[in-house]
């Protein structure tokens, strides 16, 4: 169910904010594989290692997409730190039985973007 899911991956999301552990165990399948472009296919354990770390840094999440089709959901966020810095990303979350069992994340660019408008960084 796609609202089922996307209610799932904003608990996620909102678990790294609130720097609540237990709430991100709770929608993380035992078989799960995390993906980026620094990271390839890592299992729970590597995860949770690698990863949750970041709820310290990270203050806020908004929902530019979030969008479920089956049992994946596309996310599309701007994230703060608590130092104030903002970025997006887009991420693909594969969920199963009221679990998140794959992540892909897919980094975007800091906002203000390095660029300016119609040039490209280094430029």
């Amino acid at each position: 169910m796609d609202s089922g899911n996307v209610a799932i991956a904003r608990q996620a999301y909102q678990a790294y904010a609130d720097s609540d552990r237990g709430a991100i165990e709770a929608v993380i399948g035992q078989d799960v594989r995390f993906t980026s472009p620094l990271d390839n296919g890592l299992d729970r354990e590597t995860y949770f290692d690698r990863c949750w770390p970041n709820h310290e840094t990270l203050s806020r999440f908004e929902f530019v997409r979030l969008l479920g089709h089956g049992d994946e959901v596309f996310v599309t966020y701007e994230a703060e730190t608590t130092g104030g810095k903002v970025f997006r990303n887009c991420e693909v979350l594969t969920i199963r039985d009221g679990r998140i069992v794959a992540i892909e994340v897919y980094f975007g660019w800091t906002i203000p973007h390095e660029a300016a408008p119609g040039g490209f960084v280094g430029a």
